[in-house]
């Protein structure tokens, strides 16, 4: 498996998840190398492979459709752990941000918070897809509604998040 297997993920996952539109529940998905799901399910092999082979170290994404994480994502991350065929986890999942200098006026009160985002003119929304594996790799995506046709990347885009995620791998 290598980085380039990973991002090539991850893309695939926040286009799928972005032909939802916006305002979609946090969306977990099962990473597993593409040759092993095809040797287990060889009837997905028209499906899942590209002409000219399968690029080495490819991943498909399976998405976890019993997952809700309610009110505290972290919390529900948290009582996860996947089996030893899942080679790594991704997350999509959509939040309101405000810039740094609205940072100090947001109330501690956490439902205050939320309120005070939401409303606020200045907020953001943006969907982040954040992608790690057992071998330590991990990746993250982000699209802003406002600005559509960017996708902002990096490999420590939402390090919080990374690290719950890489905790669910952890048996």
């Amino acid at each position: 498996m290598n980085d380039d297997a990973l991002v090539a993920a991850l893309i695939e996952i926040e286009r799928h998840v972005g032909h939802g539109g916006w305002d979609q529940p946090a969306r977990l998905f099962a990473l597993v190398p593409t040759a092993e799901l095809i040797a287990a399910e060889p009837t997905l092999a028209g499906q899942l492979e590209r002409p000219g082979g399968l690029p080495e170290g490819a991943l498909s994404s399976i998405e976890q459709e019993g997952f809700h994480s309610g009110d505290d994502l972290l919390d529900a991350l948290a009582r996860i752990t996947w089996p030893a065929t899942v080679h790594g986890c991704a997350l999509a999942v959509e939040r309101l941000f405000v810039p740094p200098h609205v940072e100090n006026d947001i109330p501690d009160d956490p439902d205050a918070a939320t309120s005070f985002v939401a409303a606020h003119p200045e907020r953001r929304d943006v969907r982040v897809v954040v992608g790690v594996t057992r071998e330590g790799d991990g990746y993250g995506l982000a699209r802003l509604k406002s600005d559509p046709d960017d996708l902002l990347a990096a490999g420590d885009l939402v390090p919080g998040l990374g690290a719950a995620l890489t905790h669910t791998l952890t048996p």
